[in-house]
């Protein structure tokens, strides 16, 4: 199955709203001297979620506390690693990080740091995530894992009724799972679906990188502690799970909210393969915000509580999303669109809550349709 190529936005009548954003969004760059890109505030973001991830580590293995006293230590590096995946690495990979190909390009390397591959990323986020939102099979964000219903079209099992419950475990093994094993698979599925589009020799360049960087990662976290440094293995293994479960939770709730709740469209797709919608206006109906004016969480999120102008304008710094957002809810009420956001982080969280019991006692609605 050819995914890529397989569904095309091609609107019946091409809508004016995403012109006229655009336009009122240059406006304010240009009218306020501001570049679209990192600022002094996003390079000191940068320096201490960093920090937040690599000096504890070193805490651990120059010290060597007690197993007690070194779990808050992993638990930091956990959020550290999910902050610089949301606001360093995202960016970065996404060109938004700065006007410069070579700092997005390294700066996009600190996706190493959680032991995962550059390429898999990229296709599955800035491709099919970002051009297919909410869209089954090409949004693999929200694609059937068999154990969580994460949209209304995939299968109904017995066990969803539960998932409300038991999802926030399976989010936290989520970054553990990607360093095992996802990139493996997706590097697989994807040169078999045509969403890779690199030749076999860049692709064997690509999976001997994917086999360094994990190899590596593992060595420093797993045999480095424990064969320089003497740190019982049992220690060093009870931390490392820690700080993956911190790691993938946050990061995954943090998505979930901005997607998978309740307000939020989720298209089928139709036999011709083209869905007759703009696709800016695709981008409203399948995004929500959440807690807008919490200044503490937009900084930690890398400005994903602003998941509708981080759609809309991906290559725009998320450090500019909370003066951007008036320019866009006014354009979307101005086109009589709906703008959707939650209040605050915990009226999200119900949300999500609230939709995954909702998918989880619905009837397959793919069989409804046909």
């Amino acid at each position: 199955m050819k995914l890529k190529e397989n569904v095309k936005f091609v609107a019946q009548e091409k809508s004016q709203f995403f012109p006229t954003l655009k336009k009122r969004v240059d406006a304010y760059f240009k009218e306020n001297n501001i570049p679209k890109h990192a600022n002094r505030t996003m390079i000191v973001k940068t320096v201490v979620l960093l920090s937040a991830y690599i000096l504890p580590f070193i805490c651990i293995l120059a010290f060597q506390p007690s197993l007690a006293a070194s779990i808050p230590l992993w638990i930091i590096m956990g959020f550290g690693i999910s902050g610089i995946g949301m606001s360093i690495m995202h960016d970065a990979n996404h060109g938004a990080y700065s006007d410069r190909t070579a700092v997005n390009k390294w700066l996009g390397y600190s996706i190493y740091l959680a032991g995962a591959g550059v390429l898999n990323w990229k296709l599955q986020h800035n491709v099919l995530h970002h051009t297919y939102t909410n869209i089954v099979p090409m949004d693999e964000d929200i694609r059937d894992r068999g154990i969580v219903k994460l949209s209304p079209h995939a299968e109904i099992k017995g066990v969803h009724r539960f998932q409300w419950i038991y999802a926030f475990f399976f989010y936290g093994i989520l970054t553990l799972y990607w360093v095992l094993l996802k990139d493996f698979i997706q590097f697989v599925s994807y040169i078999r679906n045509g969403v890779n589009k690199q030749t076999k020799a860049q692709n064997a360049l690509t999976l001997l990188n994917l086999i360094v960087v994990k190899s590596t990662y593992l060595a420093i976290f797993l045999v480095l502690p424990v064969v320089v440094f003497s740190i019982p293995f049992s220690e060093v293994i009870i931390g490392f799970l820690v700080m993956h479960f911190t790691a993938g939770l946050v990061l995954t709730v943090i998505f979930q909210l901005a997607h998978t709740v309740e307000g939020t469209s989720h298209p089928v797709i139709p036999e011709t393969g083209i869905v007759t919608k703009d696709w800016a206006i695709h981008q409203l109906e399948t995004t929500v915000n959440f807690s807008p004016r919490n200044k503490w969480l937009s900084w930690y999120v890398g400005g994903l509580n602003f998941q509708i102008e981080h759609h809309l304008f991906p290559k725009i710094c998320h450090v500019h999303y909370p003066n951007i957002a008036p320019i866009v809810k006014q354009t979307a009420e101005d086109f009589g669109l709906v703008y959707m956001e939650n209040p605050t982080f915990w009226s999200a969280l119900q949300s999500h809550v609230d939709t995954l019991k909702r998918f989880g006692g619905l009837p397959d609605l793919n069989e409804a349709i046909g």
